[in-house]
Order: structure tokens, then C-alpha cells, then sequence
């Protein structure tokens, strides 16, 4: 790695997906009958990690995975993906397992049992200091305690390293995190959800509105992940832009925020613009939904040009 390539470093969590594909979503009490079992790697965090590294960028993971069969597992498919994983250190216990049932349309519910993430503490980002210091972005999301998550805040504003949160699973967090982001990026749900803490009714504002609530809070930038109507780019300097999705057949949707996290702190990295990254996230994200899995749906660099050469 050249030394003026900083990694990208993402702190969070790393998870085995036991995907179970079915025709509808069941009500409450009721069981449906699945079409299909399958079992990948992934976790907030390691899916972002692995997003960058299918990139063809320099990428490390700060995180933990259990002492149980899908540990082995999961470390293996973070270094056959290219993920630097020296600072995941193995907690005595299980791993970090979400359960996804994923339905025709490409929609997914998922439930998401913590594990050795929720070991991932101040102590341990602590013991990895030097890691986060040579980052050149830090990506963290919400599968790991909140607490942690604030910490690792305000040891990026000392460094000067910018964090770029990813908010999901959304859970009350902090007022005062969030002037430490330098960039947030919710979904539209995470966004009604956050914008709640600082004004009423916000469930049923613009994009724009909602962006100027979250840059009120003290956040420098905001991209709002909007689905099938792309991502509302705002930040602390006036400027916003909606930049448009592409056109693809879903055929599942889980992890496409990931790819667009990981693949627009890549974008940032290789020195594109705020608008020109964002477009190029978005089409990682498109391409990331037309495949099944988490990690497996992760795009190369030459799959991205492709779909953006024959978009423009």
C-alpha cells in the first residue's frame, strides 16, 4: 500500500446471515413455508469492510467474532475477500448471527443476535488506537454498543479522521454524537427515526427538511438513502442534490446500504467529489441488489464502471 493511500477502517460488526427465502412475510403467530436455505457471511460492519475490498481498496476491520464453528468461518471469508483483519480478535463465545427471510420483491426482515459484538468496547477500539489513527475514513454502524459507538466518535474528532456513521439497526443515540459525524447516512426509516429526537412530525417531511434537521444537530454532511429514488445529498455548506438510482432488476436488497457506505468512502479515498462519489455508491448499491447474500452481492470496481459507462 502506497503511504499516501490511507486505509479505509470500519469498526463494527461481523455476523453469519442465515437467509431464508419466502413468498410473503409471515404475520404475527404465523408460519410460511420457506423456497430456499442458504448461509453467508455478514454483519454491518464486515459487509462495508468487504464492499471496499471488492473495491480493489486497502481496507481494516475492527471487530470481534465468537470461538464458535461460524468464527473460523467468518475470519475466513474476510481474508479470501481481501479484508485486512488484524485487529479482529476472537471473544470466547458465540458470533454475531442474523436470521433474514427474504420475500419475492426483493424486501427483507431481519432479526440480529449480537454475540462477540457486543464486545467490541472503548477498551478494546483502545487497545487498537494505532489502527484507527491511520485510517484516512472511519465507517461505524449500530451493531455494536451504543456507547462504543460514542467513544470511537470522539477519538476520530481527536485524530481529525472523519467518521461516516451508518445508523442501522436505528436506536436512540446521543444529541451530542452527532456534531462529531462527518458524514450520516440513514435510510429513510433510520431518517424518521432520528429526525423524531430533534422535531415532531418529521415522518412526514421532505428529504430536504429532514437533512436540514440532522445538519442543525451539528452533522457537516447527510446522505439520505432513499431506495428506488436514489440518495438526497446534503451538507453544512448549503450545497444538496438528489442524485437519481439506477435502473436494475432487485432480487435482494440486503446489504445494498453497505455497498453504498463502503463504496462511497472508497470514492472519497480515490479523491472524487462529494456528487461524483455519491453517483458512484449508488451504483454499487444497484449492482448489489441484483444478487442474493450479503458479502456475495458486493461489486468489483470494473462491475461499477460498468453499469455507470452504460447509465450516463
Amino acid at each position: 500500500m502506497p503511504s499516501s493511500q490511507k486505509p479505509v477502517v470500519v469498526v463494527g460488526s461481523i455476523n453469519i446471515d442465515l437467509v431464508a427465502n419466502a413468498e410473503k412475510i409471515p404475520m404475527a403467530g404465523e408460519t410460511v413455508r420457506g423456497s430456499d436455505f442458504q448461509v453467508h457471511p455478514g454483519g454491518k460492519g464486515a459487509n462495508q469492510a468487504v464492499a471496499v475490498a471488492h473495491l480493489g481498496y486497502p481496507v481494516q476491520l475492527v471487530g470481534k467474532v465468537g470461538t464458535d464453528a461460524f468464527g473460523e468461518q467468518l475470519l475466513s471469508y474476510l481474508l479470501e475477500a481481501g479484508v485486512d483483519v488484524t485487529a479482529v480478535e476472537k471473544y470466547e463465545g458465540s458470533s454475531g448471527v442474523a436470521m433474514i427471510a427474504v420475500f419475492p420483491r426483493g424486501e427483507n426482515s431481519i432479526v440480529v443476535t449480537p454475540g462477540a459484538n457486543a464486545f467490541v468496547t472503548p477498551d478494546y477500539l483502545d487497545a487498537h488506537r494505532e489502527t484507527i489513527r491511520g485510517a484516512g475514513i472511519v465507517l461505524a454502524q449500530l451493531e455494536i454498543p451504543i456507547e462504543t459507538v460514542q467513544y470511537l466518535a470522539g477519538l476520530c474528532e481527536q485524530e481529525g479522521i472523519p467518521l461516516m456513521l451508518d445508523p442501522a439497526p436505528a436506536h436512540a443515540l446521543p444529541d451530542d454524537l452527532f456534531r462529531h459525524l462527518r458524514w450520516f447516512t440513514p435510510n429513510e426509516t433510520e431518517a424518521a427515526f432520528f429526525a423524531a429526537q430533534f422535531s415532531k412530525g418529521a415522518d412526514e417531511l421532505e428529504p430536504a427538511r429532514v437533512a436540514e434537521i440532522f445538519i442543525g444537530t451539528g452533522v457537516d454532511s447527510v446522505m439520505l438513502k432513499m431506495g428506488a429514488r436514489g440518495v438526497y445529498l446534503a451538507s453544512s455548506g448549503g450545497s444538496s442534490q438528489i442524485i437519481p438510482a439506477f435502473t436494475v432488476k432487485a432480487v435482494d436488497t440486503t446489504a445494498a446500504g453497505d455497498a453504498f457506505n463502503g463504496a462511497f468512502a472508497t470514492a472519497l479515498m480515490l479523491g472524487m467529489e462529494n456528487m461524483k462519489a455519491a453517483r458512484f455508491a449508488v451504483a454499487a448499491a444497484a449492482v448489489s441488489v441484483t444478487r442474493a447474500g450479503a458479502q456475495p452481492s458486493m461489486p468489483s470496481r470494473a462491475e461499477v464502471d460498468e453499469l455507470l459507462g452504460a447509465q450516463q
